[in-house]
C-alpha cells in the first residue's frame, strides 16, 4: 500500500467516524440507557441526551483513523483479487484486526462515554478522574474483551457485506458504485450486523458500567449474558435493539458513505 493511500485511509476513516459519533450520539445515549442494569428512566431518559459527549468527540477521529489505516494496509497484503471464495476471508480478517487495534483507542473512550452517560449530572472530566482515581488505567480497559467480542462478529458481517452489495451493485451496472451507493449498501451491512450482534452489545455495557468488585466488573462475557438471560429473558438480551439497528444503519450510510467520498478526494 503505497503512503499517500495510508495517509488517505487515515484521514477519509477519521472525518467518516467524527461526522457519524457526533451526528448520531442522542440514539447511542438511548440504547446505552435501554441496556443499563438500573433501566432507562432512572439512568436518565430523555434528559441530558449529549451527555459524554466530550469523550466521543475525542476519542471518535483516532478511532476510526486505527481502524480504516490497518483495514486498508491488511487488505492490501493479504491474496485477494480474481479468487471470489478468498475475498470474503480477506475482508474479514483485515475487519477484525482493525477492530483489535481501534479497540486500544476506543475502549477507553467508551467506559467514560457509557459512564456519562447513565449519570447526566456528572461531567466527563469527573467520571474520568474517578474511573483513575478507583480504578486506575485498567478501569479505562475495562471490557476490552467484551468490546472485541462484539466488534468482530459485527464486522466479520459488515465488511464483507458492504463488499459484497458493492460488487453486486458494481455489476449490475457495469461500474464502480457511486459514494452515496456505497453508503447504501453500508447502512444494510450495518443495520443488519447491529441486530444480530446485539447480546454482545448489552453484555459490553452491562460490564462496562458494573460497579468496581461486582460479578460483570470481572469481564466475563458469558457470565453477563447468563445472568442478563436469567434475570430478563430475550427481551434483556435484545434491549435497545431498534435505537441500535437505527443509529448503525444510519451510521453505516454516513461513515462509509463519508469514507468513499473522502478517500476518492483525496487519492
Amino acid at each position: 500500500m503505497e503512503p499517500r493511500e495510508s495517509w488517505a485511509a487515515l484521514a477519509a476513516g477519521g472525518i467518516a467516524g467524527v461526522c457519524v459519533d457526533l451526528i448520531l450520539f442522542p440514539l447511542d445515549t438511548v440504547k446505552t440507557r435501554l441496556q443499563s442494569p438500573q433501566g432507562f428512566r432512572k439512568a436518565g431518559g430523555f434528559r441530558g441526551i449529549y451527555a459524554g459527549v466530550p469523550s466521543t468527540a475525542i476519542g471518535s477521529f483516532p478511532n476510526a483513523a486505527a481502524f480504516f489505516i490497518t483495514y486498508e494496509n491488511v487488505k492490501s497484503v493479504l491474496p485477494h483479487g480474481s479468487s471470489s471464495y478468498l475475498s470474503p476471508a480477506t475482508h474479514m480478517v483485515a475487519a477484525s484486526l482493525g477492530e483489535v487495534v481501534a479497540c486500544l483507542i476506543r475502549v477507553p473512550s467508551e467506559v467514560v462515554k457509557q459512564r456519562a452517560q447513565v449519570s447526566p449530572s456528572s461531567s466527563t472530566l469527573r467520571i474520568l478522574s474517578h474511573t483513575l482515581y478507583h480504578e486506575g488505567i485498567q478501569g479505562l480497559y475495562r471490557g476490552y474483551k467484551s468490546t472485541v467480542l462484539r466488534e468482530i462478529p459485527f464486522s466479520l458481517v459488515q465488511f464483507p457485506l458492504w463488499e459484497s452489495l458493492k460488487e453486486l451493485w458494481s455489476w449490475k451496472q457495469g461500474h464502480v458504485v457511486d459514494s452515496w451507493q456505497s453508503a447504501v449498501c453500508g447502512a444494510f451491512a450495518g443495520g443488519f450486523a447491529a441486530a444480530v450482534t446485539t447480546p454482545l452489545d448489552v453484555a459490553k455495557t452491562r460490564i462496562m458500567l458494573a460497579k468496581a468488585g461486582s460479578s460483570n466488573a470481572s469481564g466475563n462475557v458469558l457470565a453477563a449474558l447468563g445472568g442478563i438471560w436469567r434475570t430478563q429473558g430475550l427481551s434483556g438480551l435484545f434491549a435497545g435493539v431498534v435505537p441500535r439497528m437505527a443509529a448503525i444503519s444510519l451510521g453505516g450510510f454516513i461513515f462509509l458513505g463519508t469514507y468513499e467520498k473522502t478517500r476518492q478526494l483525496l487519492l
